[in-house]
């Protein structure tokens, strides 16, 4: 996570690092003594005119850094670089969420509600209290979770999973984005690579360049024309993470595999989204037999607990 850092004393120049992280507004920036905006707000060096090779000496040296204040380790023991707080994430989370039910009619049938309800309640009942989950109408098979304790499930997706615990396969996978912090490495990254991005502001406005590539990068970006999937080292981290998490639910893991048996039937049919350049069907399944015996223990014991979900 980064912390506001202090400005650190350069011996060679003898002037302060000007690294400006300010926590919502106006954003996360990287500003250079001299620079516009810098400390002494001229556009002019404070000491002595640079060359071009000494702000490019000083510019990697923040950018250092910045890597350095941001390192992190996943679930998984995975180096990761998390440049945001959780505090930033949640708010862009629920901004973006806010966004998309402007955008996107909800589905308010019972039934329906209860079902998806029950299924994600299940699931984040492992995880903590409080998440919100809406079912959009919306024909494509897709699901996601945001930072901010966000699901929306998609109906179309009603219709391409058998029973609670194939969405349940689903909803934890999504769920096991959002416990890893990879909407925030990726965040990051566009942060390191383009320091003048303010991304709670961009997500505040989704429909400008900037704030639909922010949704993108959040992963829910289909709706504003930009898809932006997760690595595929994410992805196969949410599979393991996720099968993990329905079977403490007391799902039965074993579905996930019929879940993408059921994908892979689908045959020449566009993929559904939550799968764009995610690893091959095939590669998933055989990672999830791989830890499935794990898995099943983990579902055992919580039956046991009395944990069986009977969502229909």
């Amino acid at each position: 996570m980064l912390q506001k850092q202090p400005a650190l004393r350069n011996e060679i120049w003898g002037n302060p690092y000007d690294l400006v992280f300010s926590n919502l507004n106006p954003g996360h920036k990287l500003m250079l003594p001299g620079a516009p905006g810098g400390r002494n707000g001229t556009g002019t060096p404070p000491s002595r005119i640079m060359g071009p090779k000494s702000l490019v000496v000083r510019f990697l040296i923040a950018i250092g850094l910045l890597v350095l204040a941001g390192c992190a380790t996943s679930p998984t023991g995975r180096s990761q670089l998390m440049l945001m707080s959780d505090a930033e994430m949640e708010q862009m989370g629920v901004q973006a969420f806010s966004n998309l039910k402007q955008k996107t009619p909800v589905d308010y049938t019972p039934e329906t509600n209860r079902f998806v309800k029950c299924v994600a309640q299940a699931i984040t009942r492992e995880v903590s209290s409080g998440w919100e989950v809406v079912v959009f109408w919306d024909e494509s098979a897709n699901a996601f979770a945001l930072p901010g304790k966000k699901i929306g499930v998609n109906s179309g997706l009603l219709d391409l999973t058998d029973n609670q615990d194939q969405l349940a396969t689903v909803i934890g996978h999504e769920v096991a984005h959002v416990l890893s912090h990879h909407a925030n490495e990726r965040v990051s990254q566009e942060l390191a690579v383009e320091t003048s991005v303010n991304a709670l502001n961009a997500v505040a406005n989704p429909h400008s360049v900037a704030g639909g590539q922010m949704m993108g990068i959040l992963g829910v970006g289909a709706k504003y024309g930009i898809l932006m999937p997760y690595r595929r080292a994410h992805e196969s981290e949410a599979d393991i993470l996720g099968l993990e998490l329905m079977a403490k639910a007391g799902f039965n893991p074993l579905e996930s595999i019929q879940l993408w048996k059921n994908m892979e039937a689908e045959g020449g049919k566009e993929s559904p989204e939550f799968l764009s350049s995610h690893p091959s069907h095939r590669t998933r399944m055989d990672d999830l037999i791989e830890h499935m015996s794990t898995a099943l223990a983990l579902s055992n014991r919580a039956q046991k607990r009395g944990k069986r979900p009977a969502c229909r």
